[in-house]
């Protein structure tokens, strides 16, 4: 099914904006494979994961259609030793009826952009179940790349879950060393 672009904005997160989020995420963790959570964090959770993320100056964006909050998507460290600190990991949630218009595609890109505006310099994706094709799909058209399966590591839903791993670089990557971050 082709992508049909929904008309919506794409900006950082408002405050009041995170129960909506969290009601996103909660339909994920309870019927989907994308994460590997057994039961819904609540609201109160939510607000300490980005403040947490704020903390670490990495952005947190959502897509609206007026006061809708369609899906949001975040970067966050992608571990927690200093020598990782320019690579972030993303996550990206739609709301059900917003998936396949675009939207992901749309939170990705900005998100992308964010993050190497930040300094970042590489961005690893961790794709839970290798049967989530979408995901991965969607991560190989905006220059991530294949990096590794590792297979049976979470069990949800009465079976067995892999995670795809994959990374896309920022910015310079590599190519010179990284710049402090303000």
């Amino acid at each position: 099914m082709q992508d049909q672009t929904v008309p919506a904005t794409i900006r950082p997160i408002a405050a009041d904006e995170l129960a909506a989020v969290a009601a996103i995420y909660a339909h994920h963790v309870r019927y989907g494979t994308a994460s590997f959570e057994l039961e819904p964090p609540s609201e109160a959770d939510m607000r300490r994961r980005h403040a947490d993320l704020a903390g670490h100056g990495t952005p947190f964006l959502v897509a609206t259609a007026g006061a809708d909050v369609l899906g949001y998507a975040y970067a966050g460290p992608y571990r927690p030793r200093p020598a990782y600190r320019n690579t972030v990991e993303n996550s990206i949630y739609l709301r059900p009826d917003a998936i396949g218009q675009g939207l992901g595609t749309r939170l990705l890109e900005a998100l992308i952009d964010a993050c190497a505006a930040r300094g970042f310099r590489q961005m690893v994706a961790v794709v839970g179940d290798s049967a989530n094709a979408a995901s991965v799909r969607l991560h190989e058209r905006l220059g991530f790349r294949p990096v590794g399966v590792l297979r049976s590591v979470g069990y949800k839903h009465g079976r067995w879950l892999d995670t795809v791993l994959l990374q896309r670089v920022l910015g310079a990557g590599d190519a010179a060393p990284p710049q402090p971050r303000g």
